[in-house]
């Protein structure tokens, strides 16, 4: 596992990054520690899903032509959190891989390879 970590003297770890595996399927996952919140991310080259900051009304509106395939977990708190949370939403371009709303993060992903 490659596990990477950004931190800047007296601050702390800002930036974590990981290589995991689900079911022999490589992924990065990437926490991004920001203030009074954390951004979580798992991707692969098909796709990602991420924590509640992920705006998927603009991703199936304004960025729609980009065909991007993502979920969003809220509530999560670390990657094993998103990994394991039902997905809130899903693009219009997931669904196109049989993701749906409920499908807990990790399956979501699978189904991205």
């Amino acid at each position: 596992m490659f596990y990477h970590k950004l931190i800047k003297k007296g601050v702390g770890v800002l930036i974590e990054h990981q290589s995991i595996s689900i079911d022999g399927k490589s992924f990065q996952a990437v926490t991004v520690k920001l203030p009074k919140t954390t951004l979580l991310t798992v991707s692969n080259d098909k796709g990602y899903i991420m924590c509640g900051a992920l705006d998927v009304g603009l991703l199936n509106s304004v960025l729609a032509d980009r065909k991007i395939v993502a979920g969003r977990a809220v509530g999560v708190k670390t990657i094993e959190q998103l990994l394991a949370a039902p997905l809130e939403s899903v693009t219009l371009e997931a669904e196109q891989y049989g993701i749906s709303a409920g499908m807990i993060g990790s399956e979501a992903l699978l189904r991205m390879t």
